[in-house]
């Protein structure tokens, strides 16, 4: 089933975060927990995996959050870089390497697009910008707001959330400041840098009729949609103040298009979480190139959908052979709070951080992950969270541990039992069963979670010899640590071994404790029920 090969380094990217705001229970319910799970199962199946991510400091969204807290753009990113980083860490979310945005990840970008426009891949247009008529700056991305041109719902400049189109220079209908939308808004022709798509339209077909089978319906959707009618110019640089300075004679002043970055940053990033695994690489994008033939997965959400699936791969197809397109995106929809948007300017959000704070990480994984938005909107509900956890998976679980400490008791250290053929048969296919959500074709957080609860109910009424129900828990727990890391952390500690692979070697099986589980930071469910190590 697997599009990895045990021998083939994994890549996983998660889009970095803009460093604006902290991260919410929206943002860690899509990409970043997904990409988690799916590193945490490849590192257990043994194949090796780096997953990474940075912040996307560049966004004119860091300039629009900054004026309205009454603060800089580079105090707001710095700061925010440290929540981020740290807000990951306290949900259990494993990054191998967060890289930060310094001098190598600025000569990165600099290398990126300073190749392509050597070899004359990028062309100097004139297009409408709309600018603010007081003060002379122009409006783009985060700065920009406006309704779709091709759906009619609100938008901000460059895509729209709701339907995925891009909307480049004078697209949005009734464009007005972000900042101050009073303002008197008009248009002016600029000469910018921009990467025609069209001369890549070709070859993006190509790589979708050739992989449909790796996205997601929605997605594909939105490809199919904007391959069916001209390709826009996707803009290389931007006059604007924020970001990285553009250093090409034909647009001075300029800085180049945040989702520019895209590619070398992912690409800095992947260097960057390498070198924190004690590893070294004579360039910055050694990882990505060809012949090193990684396999490169992308966990985003859909209002990113059209840049990495589009522009993005239309930049690393500009570089010609050099460097390795991805292997699949998983793409997931939005997640809402109450069945509303998450917003934090309405204070209609949850933070990560205070979340975990309180309710065990295991747990909080397991509702998001039961919850995912794979395939359409789903709603995060505190109520919700308390009431599934607690019956669907907290309850059983530690009547599940009972069990195990059950078959246990009385036996000492050496003791072992023995697992016979049918034991190993039906450990086999609950390895099997779980592989199948989360290898890339059929990757699946909720029946990941869902497998879960089946199990675990399945497994503590099973009717069979002490052993071969002491081998279907132990694989079990295997199974779900992607999932609940912190009980596999506490398995693996206590000498638990918990690779996902096949069980048709095991003869005998050593007596072991499934770690509990706690429904909060401060409660138990049941008596004497020891909490879990490392459960926030």
């Amino acid at each position: 089933m697997s599009t990895s090969p045990a021998g083939r380094r994994t890549v996983i990217i998660a889009p970095p975060p803009t460093p604006n705001g902290d991260l919410h229970v929206g943002h860690m319910a899509g990409p970043y927990l997904a990409c988690d799970v799916y590193a945490r199962y490849l590192r257990a199946a043994g194949r090796p995996v780096i997953y990474t991510t940075g912040t996307d400091d560049s966004q004119t969204y860091v300039v629009a959050s900054a004026r309205r807290a009454g603060t800089t753009p580079e105090e707001l990113a710095a700061r925010c870089w440290n929540q981020i980083r740290d807000t990951l860490d306290a949900a259990g979310v494993a990054v191998d390497g967060f890289a930060p945005f310094d001098d190598g990840y600025r000569k990165t970008v600099l290398d990126f697009v300073g190749a392509l426009h050597a070899a004359g891949r990028f062309k100097l247009r004139t297009v409408r910008l709309p600018y603010v008529v007081a003060t002379g700056e122009y409006l783009m991305e985060g700065l920009v707001a406006g309704d779709c041109p091709v759906c009619l719902l609100e938008s901000r400049g460059g895509l729209c959330e709701s339907c995925g189109h891009p909307n480049n220079f004078d697209d949005l209908i009734g464009a007005r400041s972000t900042t101050d939308p009073t303002a008197e808004v008009a248009y002016r022709e600029v000469e910018i840098l921009v990467l025609p798509m069209e001369e890549y339209r070709g070859r993006l077909a190509a790589y979708y009729a050739a992989n449909r089978t790796r996205f997601r319906p929605h997605m594909l959707q939105l490809i199919d949609e904007a391959l069916s009618r001209p390709l826009p110019d996707f803009p290389v640089t931007y006059p604007t103040p924020w970001g990285i300075p553009a250093p090409f004679p034909e647009t001075p002043g300029q800085t180049i298009n945040a989702w520019v970055e895209g590619m070398p940053a992912s690409m800095y990033c992947t260097w960057w979480a390498a070198k924190e695994m004690g590893e070294r690489a004579e360039s910055f994008d050694e990882q990505w190139l060809a012949e090193n033939d990684i396999a490169l997965v992308y966990f985003l959400g859909f209002d990113n959908a059209y840049f990495w699936g589009m522009t993005h791969l239309a930049l690393l197809m500009a570089h010609g052979d050099r460097y390795v397109v991805p292997d699949a995106i998983v793409c997931n929809e939005f997640y809402e709070l109450e069945n509303e948007k998450f917003s934090t300017s309405r204070g209609h959000v949850v933070w990560t951080r205070d979340l975990v704070a309180e309710v065990p990480r295991d747990l909080v994984h397991f509702y998001l992950a039961l919850t995912a938005p794979e395939h359409s909107r789903t709603n995060f509900s505190r109520a919700g969270l308390d009431k599934l956890v607690a019956e669907r998976l907290v309850k059983p679980w530690n009547r599940l541990a009972d069990r195990v400490d059950e078959l246990g008791a009385g036996l000492d250290g050496e003791a072992r039992l023995e697992v016979t053929q049918t034991g190993r048969e039906q450990a086999d296919i609950i390895v099997d069963r779980f592989s199948r959500s989360y290898e890339l074709e059929s990757f699946s957080l909720h029946r990941a979670a869902d497998a879960i609860m089946t199990y675990v109910d399945r497994v503590t009424k099973q009717a069979a010899a002490p052993g071969d129900v002491l081998l279907a828990a132990r694989t079990l727990l295997a199974c779900a640590s992607p999932i609940l890391a912190d009980a596999g952390d506490q398995a693996k500690a206590d000498g638990v071994e918990l690779a996902i692979t096949t069980r048709s070697t095991v003869k005998e099986i050593a007596p072991f404790r499934l770690p509990r589980m706690r429904v909060s930071v401060s409660a138990v469910v049941g008596e004497n029920v020891p909490a879990v190590t490392g459960a926030r």
